[in-house]
């Protein structure tokens, strides 16, 4: 029935309509949680896999090496832009329709990568492939923080964690076997399965929000065309600089030179626009600038940790990657039980997490200095007492983060703390592999120089094939002890700021 209106009655706007009630977490959230969970892994496996079997690749496809660093260039670059948009567009077009796309998409390409007919097809497979599963881990920490129970959301972000530490570790072994056993375009196609799991998952388990396209009028175009060429100019350029000379090409200082000032103006437009992509005021708050920072540390070392013994290996002893398995399985496994031990440890209101944090790094560092240790001799099970330091480490330096980071958000800030910590993370990994690409190859310079000169006018029918070969290891080897000594530098220095910047926080409990 229809109000009526007196004579001299002003009209009144009706109420706006009451939100709804948040879903009750259970076994259908639980199940969309796990789904996300599943198709973040199952990116993040994609994105390693690939790198690691991109030798196999290459050779299948007559891809060049230098045509193959730039499937991994430019894959990267999409993968962290799609980091950096996923979560206002998941606001716009809903959680559960980008999530659901973006597996769908990264499936796809997936399936047709070894079919492309030439490498610029391949090239821009891939590139949709980087920017489906870029856009996964924000939806994992969006999910994680909008609908679990206070009690158990530091379990949430645990899982999320698995993406900085199980899936790195186990992209070795599974590379081994694909290109070992079932063959290199298995490399691609291994995501199939779980992709169709967690697309069904996320289907019947996440609530489906309505759309929110009035956004679109308040769109902020000016970030996009600022920020998006931005992080792609400065992904591709820390990549390729190594191999090409860095300052030395012309093209690397465009791409770094341009990609800064295009940060700098993007981030000048964030602060003001009212819908920004990121929203730079939550930096003032000192537990999250203090995650950001010692993330990007964090991440340096766990993709060094990583890198050097997989180096190692192939270098001096000439081990494949089945063969170099066993020591990234020994970190990866045991990660699904000390994951949720942590979070555990972390949940417990008297357990201050910036002293896990703090033991974290220290047996990291622990970890690093023992490596340094390292002779020409060592072989894979040299390296076994080194992985199992890491098994605790790894998710003691990542957990703690990630609830000092999250706790106390307001719910609207969700999405845009997601947008700093998986933009961060995506960014730091990138710049940790220019970094190291660039200690390894002056510490090799240096080396072989010092050895050289040593060495000095051999005699005559001196076995020159061996001693060559010998050169090479102890230089190999000395170069790793190098980066592993400069990681444990890294992570000693995270733990000089703990006192200074982040401040005791409480796990997150239910009013």
């Amino acid at each position: 029935m229809s109000a009526v209106l007196l004579p001299g009655a002003v009209p009144t706007a009706p109420p706006p309509p009451t939100p709804p009630a948040p879903p009750v977490f259970g076994l259908r959230l639980a199940t969309g949680l796990a789904g996300v969970l599943l198709a973040v892994l199952v990116s993040g496996l994609n994105e390693n896999i690939t790198k690691v079997a991109l030798a196999d690749i290459r050779g299948a496809m007559g891809i060049a090496r230098d045509d193959a660093s730039w499937l991994v260039a430019l894959y990267a670059a999409a993968s962290v832009s799609a980091m950096a948009f996923a979560p206002w567009c998941s606001v716009t077009f809903s959680l559960r329709r980008l999530t659901a796309a973006a597996i769908l998409v990264c499936m796809a390409a997936g399936v047709l990568c070894p079919f492309a007919p030439n490498l610029s097809v391949l090239m821009f497979l891939r590139v949709v492939q980087g920017a489906a599963g870029g856009a996964l881990p924000p939806m994992l920490m969006t999910v994680a923080l909008r609908f679990l129970p206070p009690n158990i959301k530091l379990y949430g972000l645990g899982g999320y964690a698995l993406s900085a530490t199980f899936g790195p570790s186990l992209g070795t072994p599974l590379a081994a076997f694909w290109t070992e056993y079932l063959g290199w375009q298995w490399a691609f196609w291994q995501i199939v399965p779980g992709s169709i799991v967690a697309l069904l998952m996320v289907s019947w388990g996440l609530p489906q929000d309505p759309l929110r396209l009035e956004r679109l009028r308040q769109f902020d175009w000016r970030g996009l065309l600022l920020g998006l060429p931005a992080i792609n100019m400065l992904v591709v350029g820390l990549l390729q600089g190594e191999r090409l000379a860095w300052f030395a090409s012309p093209l690397i200082c465009v791409l770094l030179g341009g990609g800064l000032l295009l940060l700098v103006l993007f981030f000048i437009n964030e602060w003001s626009h009212p819908l920004p992509f990121f929203k730079l005021q939550l930096l003032s708050r000192r537990n999250l600038s203090h995650a950001l920072l010692t993330l990007g540390g964090v991440l340096f070392v766990l993709l060094a940790v990583i890198l050097i013994p997989s180096s190692y290996l192939a270098q001096v002893h000439a081990y494949r990657p089945l063969q170099t398995a066993p020591v990234m399985l020994m970190v990866a496994l045991p990660q699904l039980i000390a994951l949720p031990l942590v979070a555990a440890l972390c949940n417990i209101r008297a357990v201050d997490c910036r002293w896990v944090l703090a033991i974290g790094l220290a047996l990291l560092a622990l970890s690093c200095v023992l490596g340094a240790r390292m002779s020409p001799d060592w072989i894979r099970t040299h390296f076994y007492l080194l992985q199992a330091v890491q098994i605790f480490a790894q998710p003691m330096a990542v957990i703690p983060l990630l609830l000092l980071a999250t706790t106390g958000l307001a719910p609207q800030d969700g999405p845009f703390a997601s947008a700093w910590f998986n933009t961060i993370k995506g960014m730091s990994a990138v710049v940790a592999t220019g970094v190291l690409d660039a200690l390894i190859t002056r510490r090799n310079h240096f080396h072989s120089t010092v050895l050289s000169e040593r060495l000095g006018n051999l005699p005559a029918g001196v076995d020159m094939a061996g001693i060559a070969q010998r050169m090479h290891a102890q230089v190999v080897t000395l170069t790793s002890s190098d980066l592993y000594l400069t990681v444990a530098a890294i992570a000693l220095a995270m733990i000089l700021i703990i006192p200074i910047l982040p401040t005791r926080v409480y796990p997150p409990r239910a009013a």
